[in-house]
């Protein structure tokens, strides 16, 4: 399993001192918070996108590329990129660089968001979410996987003869998680191609999210990729940790009494009750997400969101200290007893690489002379992959689906 961090960056008044941090200190922090993680041990670091005030994350690669140049092991991800406000050309180029200098760690969590807002200032309009989501990822698929795309649509410009670049690194497109915490249609997208599904259960009772679980195993043993266990599964999950357990609910308090997303609301006990928040000692949270496979099934990844509510630096990473000493070699072991030898690992580009090539080279992109059209002979690279490409399946609205030797 993999374990780390996630942040929504949400600027945020600390409600014990009353100060609010710059845009330029809360993302020095971030970027702080993303190097102590590796530094304790984690596996994951996931940034959020956001385009409008309190949060400062509005282009995530760019803040990924700059951890990855300050990191060595640090898997890099979104914890959403928005697949229907952003153009999908320039995801698949913006990732595909961000494979090419972070060597391989890097992937990506695809969602549609959660401000309305968004949809109209980046020319959508929100009442096609969904067709949106769905359109945009079918052709983000395509353009990792064929040099050559002619694609026409309904939300965009048709393209013909594109080849977006660079190419994937190794010939293998970043690792795709669809993230959802309500719809059903995601679910069933993520099982069609074979993705892993993000369920970021942080707010809602488990028995939500185990019927969205529960569905996306269904359909990805459906579409033909394995077996309901196979299926990659990722989970959100939010923690406060002291020595002592009363030390934990005291300091954090004031916090969850006053964040926007959840302050004024229920108690923090009827809160910790309903949802993963545990706030209390590191064994108490070893005991409440060790039997997360309970509800969900094994899984390959865990998230925790550490550094938000304007929790200040010296305390998140102290947090961190906590997570990384304390609870995760701890659930690493845990977790790992019983588990069936069929259940996948969590995704890393060294596996898929071996997974595609096995001992052999894996591609290495090199084009020919053109124009810059594309259209100056049959491809417009000296090399070409067949493994890379697999045939298209037909009759379902989700459209060209991609084979499960490369999840």
């Amino acid at each position: 399993m993999q374990f780390g961090i996630f942040t929504v960056s949400d600027i945020t008044e600390d409600p014990t001192t009353g100060v609010t941090p710059s845009e330029g200190e809360r993302i020095r922090n971030t970027i702080t918070m993303a190097k102590h993680a590796e530094e304790v041990g984690l596996d994951v670091f996931a940034l959020g996108e956001h385009h409008n005030p309190p949060f400062w994350s509005s282009s995530p690669t760019t803040t990924l590329a700059y951890i990855a140049a300050q990191t060595e092991r640090l898997i890099l991800s979104t914890a959403t990129t928005l697949i229907t406000t952003n153009d999908p050309v320039k995801i698949a180029e913006d990732f595909a660089m961000l494979q090419h200098v972070s060597d391989g760690r890097v992937d990506l969590m695809l969602g549609r968001g959660n401000t309305g807002p968004v949809y109209p200032w980046f020319g959508k309009d929100i009442r096609q979410g969904l067709p949106l989501a769905i359109e945009n990822y079918n052709l983000l698929h395509r353009l990792w996987r064929e040099d050559v795309v002619d694609w026409e649509g309904k939300f965009r410009t048709p393209l013909q003869g594109f080849t977006s670049t660079p190419r994937p690194l190794d010939g293998v497109p970043p690792f795709v998680w669809h993230g959802s915490i309500r719809t059903p249609e995601i679910a069933e997208q993520a099982a069609y191609y074979g993705d892993g599904f993000f369920a970021n259960n942080i707010f809602w009772p488990k028995e939500h999210y185990q019927r969205l679980i529960s569905l996306y195993r269904q359909r990805f043993a459906h579409y033909g990729h394995g077996t309901p266990e196979q299926a990659i599964v990722g989970l959100g999950g939010q923690v406060f940790m002291r020595t002592n357990s009363q030390d934990a609910v005291r300091e954090f308090r004031p916090y969850f009494d006053n964040a926007p997303v959840y302050g004024h609301g229920p108690s923090l006990e009827d809160f910790s009750e309903m949802t993963p928040l545990t706030v209390g000692s590191p064994q108490q949270v070893i005991d409440r997400y060790a039997g997360m496979r309970e509800h969900y099934g094994d899984y390959q990844r865990q998230l925790f969101l550490m550094d938000h509510a304007g929790l200040p630096l010296k305390t998140v990473l102290e947090q961190l200290d906590i997570l990384g000493g304390e609870v995760v070699p701890v659930l690493r072991k845990e977790l790992a007893e019983g588990r069936p030898a069929d259940v996948p690992d969590a995704p890393t580009h060294a596996g898929r690489v071996r997974a595609v090539y096995g001992d052999e080279a894996p591609r290495q992109s090199v084009p020919n002379a053109n124009r810059g059209d594309n259209l100056a002979g049959d491809s417009p690279y000296r090399d070409t992959d067949s493994r890379l490409l697999s045939a298209p399946k037909q009759g379902s609205s989700f459209g060209t689906a991609a084979t499960r030797t490369e999840a």
